[in-house]
């Protein structure tokens, strides 16, 4: 397939690691607990089986933690790519109320509906609600998708298709641990 002339244009404008969550200094805590994913590696491809669709299923990734701190009543989970062309980075999943007992979400957990009891849905790209695969540009290079697990000390009690704003309002202050897994996708 030949190159795409607006990914390759765009190739030098992306919106930074500091635009994750991950980089919000209010947000930040120690990493005392690992994720991982049965289908990549840190820093690895994602497959082909998880790229997102705009007709069809978004498949997303098993993923699988370590025991958070024992203090911990919530994980939050924040998927975004922060290597789009615009502003801010792009948010793929977001989700709120996971037991951290489970030890992970198996694959196509993040479907909605989700089959992870007690799972809620924010809006991520969009404004959709559950799992939006990596679509990155065609020719604007690979693109890191970045999980970002944090443990809280309390409930967040937020309503289906709640904004990120929300979610990070109410994680302030409360976020004892984090975790994270880097997955690269590229559309050739």
């Amino acid at each position: 397939m030949p190159a795409n002339p607006i990914g390759r244009a765009l190739r030098g404008r992306r919106a930074g690691q500091h635009t994750l969550v991950w980089a919000r200094p209010e947000l930040s805590a120690p990493e005392g607990f690992a994720l991982t994913s049965p289908a990549f590696e840190h820093n690895g491809a994602i497959p082909e089986e998880f790229r997102g669709k705009v007709f069809g299923p978004n498949v997303s990734p098993a993923i699988e933690w370590t025991e958070p701190p024992a203090d911990t009543i919530e994980l939050v989970l924040i998927v975004q790519d922060p290597d789009v062309p615009f502003g801010k980075a792009a948010t793929h999943a977001l989700a709120v109320g996971i037991d951290p007992a489970l030890g992970g979400i198996p694959e196509n957990g993040l479907a909605n509906p989700s089959p992870v009891k007690g799972l809620v849905f924010g809006k991520g790209a969009f404004g959709k609600l559950g799992w939006m695969g990596p679509m990155p540009p065609r020719s604007h290079g690979p693109h890191a998708y970045v999980f970002q697990l944090f443990a809280l000390d309390r409930p967040l009690s937020l309503a289906e298709g709640f904004a990120l704003e929300d979610a990070l309002h109410a994680m302030d202050g409360h976020v004892i641990a984090r975790a994270r897994l880097d997955g690269i996708y590229e559309s050739v």
